[in-house]
């Protein structure tokens, strides 16, 4: 039973472990085979993917974000619904109801989620901060942000804001830093009937290309190792999910020892993204995926694999206690605050319109051309709607 992942290293690797212990434990006829393609956030993966799908090879199961991403793959007829395993696992009394709202297309639900993660968080060396006099309290704002990012290249701090080289890691900076000027609502309105020629979205543009001056020119080719270089002290921020919390744990970083908090000016919102599982069309042995899915959506499988991986259960029932600290927060957040869909990982925009952002954030990385980059950035809602 072939399970396709791009859980391939870091924490992500821990989780999967975690889960793959398990289904062996509880399904012992069952072969387990991990088809894992690295690269973060699905980055190299989804293109075999697709090679294996259109080529009618497809895995017993795949992961997916859920949300919109998944709809490309359903409207080529590539996904059989799972309503069944979902119904089984206890559906909307165990599941969200917006969660499951997601991933239902005419009725039928199409994947199983394992997880919720937040998007917009930032995580801190307190010892870098304190360079520059500055403390553990989060700048209320992006303006508060970057003037702290000032003091610190004053105190000598060569780089302030850790980001990865991977295309996608700097379109995960740039949502936060949109949510933080819009707002939740003007953000969420972006995917429907918004205008993403608002003077708000050059703002966020300009304030983007701010931050990234303040960012390394190299040395972190995708999310670990630009989480490592606040672990080693090298920077002071990274802007990443909360998948890094568990990058700290697996460096037997203490809790007391960093520090997180939302992206300054986007408290009291949940930049939501979730992983799920699904039931590929022609997959040689469903009975075996159908296991795999129980197992991921089960109250035990999610606790497992949550703790290890930093994200929190998609499902309600499985108590808070069991989590560290900051999972505990996360779930709270994610019961109480405001949520709004993350572009990089599949909530908010199908994959096309996904590409056409990721090529402008690229581009603007580059040329730092605010005009363009806000054109671009209308070009592909334009297209994609």
């Amino acid at each position: 039973m072939g399970v396709f992942t791009w859980w391939a290293e870091g924490s992500e690797k821990l989780g999967l472990g975690e889960l793959e212990k398990l289904f062996k434990e509880e399904y012992p006829n069952d072969t387990f085979v991990k088809l894992a393609v690295a690269g973060g956030a699905g980055s190299n993966a989804k293109a075999r993917l697709e090679a294996d799908l259109n080529n009618n090879n497809p895995p017993d199961s795949f992961q997916g974000h859920a949300g919109a991403e998944l709809f490309d793959y359903i409207q080529a007829g590539q996904l059989q619904p799972v309503n069944d395993v979902i119904e089984g696992l206890g559906g909307s009394a165990v599941f969200p109801q917006d969660l499951l709202d997601l991933i239902t297309v005419d009725g039928n639900i199409y994947s199983v989620p394992s997880n919720v993660h937040r998007s917009n968080m930032v995580w801190v060396n307190p010892a870098v901060l304190e360079k520059a006099g500055l403390g553990k309290e989060a700048p209320a704002d992006l303006d508060a942000w970057i003037a702290d990012m000032e003091k610190l290249k004053a105190a000598g701090v060569e780089t302030p804001l850790a980001v990865a080289t991977a295309p996608w890691t700097q379109l995960h900076l740039f949502e936060s830093v949109l949510l933080s000027e819009l707002g939740a609502d003007q953000y969420n309105a972006l995917f429907t009937d918004g205008d993403w020629n608002a003077p708000e979205v050059k703002a966020a543009a300009e304030k983007f290309g701010t931050l990234l001056s303040y960012a390394n020119t190299g040395g972190a080719d995708d999310w670990p190792a630009a989480t490592d270089m606040v672990i080693d002290g090298r920077a002071a921020y990274n802007v990443m999910g909360d998948w890094a919390v568990a990058q700290f744990a697996s460096r037997d970083i203490a809790e007391a020892d960093y520090a997180y908090s939302p992206t300054p000016g986007t408290d009291g919102t949940f930049l939501f993204l979730a992983d799920s599982f699904t039931l590929p069309v022609g997959a040689k042995n469903p009975d075996g995926a159908k296991d795999w899915l129980n197992l991921v959506g089960s109250a035990e499988g999610q606790q497992a694999f949550n703790i290890a991986k930093g994200s929190i259960p998609a499902r309600t029932d499985v108590p808070a206690s069991a989590f560290p600290t900051y999972q505990q927060s996360a779930m709270e957040s994610f019961t109480n605050d405001t949520i709004a869909s993350s572009i990089t990982h599949g909530a908010a925009v199908e994959t096309a319109w996904s590409a056409d952002i990721t090529t402008a954030v690229s581009r603007f990385a580059s040329d730092r051309n605010v005009d363009g980059f806000v054109s671009a950035l209308a070009t592909a809602a334009q297209a994609n709607r």
